[in-house]
């Protein structure tokens, strides 16, 4: 049992478990402050544009009867597709991707300033290969 303990130990204290705890509470948080951007900011000012469509009610009724929302064809347990639904969450993690793209970018160019440049390769220590090949050519030739 001691084995064991011991074990799990040496695994949940390695480094990539813990970068990877770190990454997922971060993750989290950031996930929260990315929602936030699109139904806070992005989503109203797209429902502007779209004349305020609210594509979670848009919806086809399997069967009998008619309503005039989803959620009343919910309450009342008749069997729908949502297809609304579907469409606002396409929409949704499409904002949400382009959002992360444009976040992750701007982080990238703000990281390649940071980078000093690349110094410049040192001239070669030897003669260079077509040097090399001249010599010989040159040896073959006086033969």
């Amino acid at each position: 049992m001691a084995n064991f303990v011991q074990e799990f130990k040496d695994f949940a204290m390695r480094g990539n478990v813990m970068d990877m705890a770190v990454g997922v509470i971060i993750g989290g948080a950031f996930g929260k402050i990315i929602s936030s951007l699109v139904d806070d900011v992005l989503m109203p000012a797209i429902g502007m544009l779209t004349g305020n469509v609210d594509f979670t009610n848009l919806f086809v009724t399997i069967g009998e009867g008619s309503y005039n929302t989803l959620a009343e064809a919910k309450e009342a347990g008749a069997t729908t597709i949502a297809y609304g639904q579907f469409i606002q969450n396409v929409l949704d993690f499409l904002i949400v991707a382009f959002c992360i793209f444009i976040m992750i970018k701007a982080m990238n160019k703000l990281n390649r300033k940071k980078e000093e440049p690349a110094p410049e390769p040192a001239a070669p220590a030897g003669p260079t290969q077509e040097e090399l090949l001249a010599e010989i050519r040159d040896l073959l030739a006086k033969k």
